[in-house]
């Protein structure tokens, strides 16, 4: 079992034929993903990367199949690209694409309400199940397969934490990049309790950052339903109050969205939380071998 896509996973790629969709699609066919084909309007009817080109995504899962879309346009039309996939029937959309106004992502969320389609970032790394299948621009060569999950805002700290595990002989079941904008899909939360319920998955990393309450509503979700080892790590520990760090939802808004509160609300919710993110790897370890 894996958790959000795996071997089968039927995906098209939105932006197919441009720079960015264009390179990232060659990795992940190259990684071994299903791409079926890929959507570029005007373009239908045409190939490339070996791959049916379409006009739309309702006529690409018409022809294909698919099921999930990856999305990589331009950050005025992302929010029309990932309505689109959802009208379309899509069950998974995974927004690569950074800088989408805060004022089209609260469209988006509203329009998803309802829907079947779960939504992924967008300003993320996207997901990839070890071995099987990579939706995303991660460095699918540093994930081995095996049975811990990772769920972050972070990509660096996304691959960083994989490394680790690797190094630590353990290895991954499925990575969540699920972004690090203010509005996203799927939240901290959400991707636990996916990895909780997934019998292949039997550790989770859980990285977040300042800003916002993502990571104390998933701790608090934990200590009340959780079954499995969590280990935790906050990004931004040193930031000033009041200025955005990276992402632009990591802006400390007040005391209790610091590094500080978020780490004492996760340990007290019994996840174990590490002070730099240069032993989340060796932390997993140790307590999976208990």
């Amino acid at each position: 079992m894996s958790v959000l896509v795996n071997k089968s996973s039927k995906i098209i790629v939105q932006g197919f034929t441009g720079s960015e969709g264009t390179f990232h699609a060659t990795q992940m066919i190259e990684y071994g993903t299903n791409v079926v084909g890929g959507v570029t309007p005007g373009k239908g009817g045409t190939s490339h990367l070996d791959r049916p080109v379409f006009n739309s995504v309702s006529d690409a899962v018409k022809a294909t199949g698919a099921d999930v879309s990856i999305v990589f346009v331009p950050p005025a039309f992302a929010a029309d690209a990932i309505m689109e996939a959802a009208e379309a029937g899509i069950k998974l959309i995974v927004a690569i694409t950074e800088g989408i106004p805060v004022k089209d992502m609260i469209m988006v969320k509203e329009y998803l309400l309802g829907k079947e389609a779960r939504l992924i970032g967008p300003n993320c790394p996207g997901v990839i199940t070890a071995g099987e299948c990579k939706v995303g621009i991660m460095p699918g060569f540093v994930f081995k397969k095996g049975n811990i999950g990772i769920v972050s805002k972070s990509g660096t700290l996304t691959y960083e934490a994989a490394d680790q595990v690797v190094r630590a002989g353990m290895g991954i079941s499925t990575a969540i990049g699920i972004g690090g904008d203010p509005i996203i899909g799927t939240t901290t939360r959400e991707a636990v309790e996916l990895f909780m319920n997934d019998p292949d998955t039997h550790g989770i990393i859980m990285i977040g950052e300042i800003g916002g309450s993502l990571e104390a509503e998933a701790a608090h979700w934990i200590k009340a339903h959780g079954t499995k080892p969590v280990v935790g790590f906050i990004a931004g520990q040193t930031a000033p109050a009041g200025r955005r760090m990276g992402h632009a939802g990591a802006i400390v808004g007040g005391h209790d969205d610091t590094a500080a509160a978020k780490m004492k609300i996760m340990a007290e919710c019994g996840i174990h939380v590490c002070d730099t993110p240069a032993v989340i790897g060796v932390t997993m370890a140790k307590v999976m071998a208990k």
